[in-house]
């Protein structure tokens, strides 16, 4: 296990940090993060912070946000950093960051839901989040995603729309 307890959340929107429109019939990402009150009341033993990097749907993301992620993991003293993200593009970020990041000693995972963490009963993205949190405390430097109870490298992972779930391009 890390001896760096620092947990550094780095947040950019997504449905995991949505509330839903009926006027819209659908998720709207919320003007500010629902995050660092969700992980307050979990009371971990990790310090925590948090940075709002932006608050969009991530098929809004481009290439100025994910150079500003960049820049926030890599200015981070910490050396676990979740990056909660909107399911569309998150592979396309994760990737991203794999090309952009050599050896930069840190665990990074990602992490997202189908389901909004607030308002809605059940969600995956609690869940999601816990996972991310554990998985943090024992892998080794790289990027990740952490999803639906699985780990997942940038190189395989693909959205699986219609299982409400992400995949690896190497199993069926």
């Amino acid at each position: 296990m890390t001896k760096n307890n620092k947990l550094h959340f780095i947040i950019t929107g997504g449905t995991i940090d949505s509330y839903y429109d009926g006027t819209k019939d659908t998720a709207i990402t919320n003007e500010h993060s629902v995050v660092p009150k969700f992980v307050k009341i979990l009371k971990l033993y990790e310090d925590c912070k948090f940075t709002e990097v932006c608050m969009k749907d991530s098929r809004d993301l481009n290439g100025t946000d994910r150079k500003n992620i960049l820049e926030t993991v890599k200015n981070s003293d910490s050396k676990r950093i979740i990056i909660t993200h909107g399911t569309y593009t998150l592979p396309d970020t994760a990737r991203y960051l794999q090309a952009q990041l050599k050896d930069h000693g840190k665990v990074i995972i990602f992490v997202c839901s189908m389901i909004p963490l607030e308002g809605f009963t059940p969600t995956d993205a609690g869940f999601n989040m816990g996972y991310a949190v554990a998985k943090s405390q024992e892998l080794s430097e790289g990027i990740y995603v952490c999803m639906n109870g699985k780990l997942f490298v940038p190189d395989e992972i693909v959205k699986t729309l219609s299982e409400g779930r992400f995949g690896s391009i190497y199993t069926k």
